[in-house]
């Protein structure tokens, strides 16, 4: 799992616009240069199989769809931020 998810370079990106309360996949678009629907659509649905994120579906017209971090989320992502943190250690 955290090969998957470390390894898709848009997931920490994804972290990052949840993170600044940016949750609609066409503001994400939107916000991150050279993100495609396509790709981001693939992102959140791997992080929603695993549990990280959640996927919210609006009854509404036209259909809104919100994500957000889950508490598994949250603690999957201190784990990424240390291992980034040793990273960078190792690198210095």
């Amino acid at each position: 799992m955290v090969e998957s998810i470390y390894g898709c370079k848009w997931s920490l990106t994804v972290y990052t616009l949840l993170a600044n309360d940016i949750n609609r996949p066409g503001e994400m678009v939107r916000n991150v240069e050279g993100l495609s629907t396509k790709v981001l659509n693939e992102c959140l649905r791997k992080n929603v199989e695993f549990g990280i994120i959640e996927r919210i579906a609006f009854n509404e017209v036209p259909p809104r769809v919100e994500y957000v971090v889950t508490p598994f989320g949250k603690k999957f992502i201190r784990v990424l931020d240390e291992l980034e943190k040793l990273q960078d250690e190792i690198s210095a």
